[in-house]
């Protein structure tokens, strides 16, 4: 019985450990995936302000 009192402190911190290295690394992705979309959506946008310009001078 010694054994459990022995091994279980660090079983508990490793489980705590490992859930919050879990957690960080889960918003890292969705911070990374949110940049993603947030930096192909000001393309777009810059692409259509480009295109826009282009056929405006092009009417002119």
């Amino acid at each position: 019985m010694d054994y459990i009192a022995v091994l279980l402190p660090p079983i508990v911190v490793g489980l705590l450990f490992w859930f919050a290295m879990k957690s960080i690394f889960n918003a890292d992705k969705s911070e990374r995936q949110a940049e993603a979309r947030a930096h192909a959506e000001a393309e777009a946008r810059a692409e259509a302000q480009t295109r826009e310009q282009d056929s405006g001078a092009v009417g002119s």
